[in-house]
């Protein structure tokens, strides 16, 4: 790879982009039924 190519401006990095509250919301969410497969479900057999 070469740095000749001037850096696009357009670009944007993940951390950078703003985010809604529905999206976090659908995070939080995920995070709870990824803690009940990892932790309570064992627990319950």
């Amino acid at each position: 790879m070469s740095d000749d190519e001037p850096a696009e401006e357009g670009r944007v990095t993940a951390p950078m982009q703003a985010f809604e509250s529905s999206e976090v919301t659908i995070g939080f969410i995920v995070l709870l039924i990824g803690l009940a497969i990892a932790f309570v479900l064992p627990l319950a057999f």
